[in-house]
């Protein structure tokens, strides 16, 4: 059964290497999974767990920085620790264009380790934490109806109700009516934070008047 506590997950070629960090992570109250090459991981890994990964650059047949390559493609966002012997600028800012959160020269202090684990979990949490938001966000924009839809999208607009009201050909108060329903179903405290959640959620107000209900 695929676990839903964060996980540290372990890839190194190196038996020693391994046994610390995963010893490092149960210091820090964390479970871990370790692998011995970066295809195990991809193998073993199941889309969606939390947790950050922890991996060598260099690896036997595929490479840290081709892992990272890898798990892009397959739209995995785990924050990602690479820890190398082999630092060097181009090689780091490709790194960090493939996706990894930090990185961190051979020999590196357990503080060192520790913090960037840390850092790693915290920025997975959050990523999570964003795409639920923004999920929770665009399931309560599909239950509007298509009345509603409508003067959400003038409102996305920056249209006062009047204006609303000669587009649609109803009446000022059908629109103000039709703005407290959508306030309410959406959970905003009011236009302005409507229209900040709409935006950050990422919707393109274009879209929101074709969007089907849902009931």
């Amino acid at each position: 059964m695929t676990s839903t506590e964060p996980t540290v997950f372990v890839v190194d070629d190196d038996d020693q290497a391994r046994e610390s960090i995963c010893a490092l992570a149960t210091s820090m109250n964390v479970r871990s999974e370790s692998f011995s090459s970066a295809e195990d991981f991809l193998h073993s890994y199941e889309n969606d767990r939390p947790g950050c990964l922890v991996s060598d650059l260099r690896l036997p047949g595929m490479s840290g920085l081709e892992l990272l390559t890898r798990l892009r493609e397959r739209n995995i966002t785990l924050p990602t620790v690479l820890l190398t012997a082999y630092a060097r600028t181009p090689v780091t800012v490709e790194a960090m264009k493939k996706g990894a959160l930090t990185i961190l020269d051979k020999p590196y202090h357990d503080d060192d380790l520790w913090q960037a684990i840390r850092e790693a979990l915290a920025e997975d949490a959050s990523r999570r934490n964003e795409r639920q938001w923004r999920q929770d966000v665009h399931a309560r924009l599909a239950r509007l109806n298509a009345a509603e839809r409508d003067v959400l999208e003038r409102i996305l607009e920056g249209k006062p109700n009047k204006v609303i009201a000669q587009e649609l050909a109803v009446s000022v108060r059908t629109v103000e009516n039709r703005r407290h329903d959508i306030l309410v179903k959406m959970r905003a405290g009011s236009v302005a934070e409507l229209v900040r959640m709409v935006v950050q959620s990422g919707d393109d107000p274009a879209s929101v008047r074709t969007r089907p209900p849902q009931d």
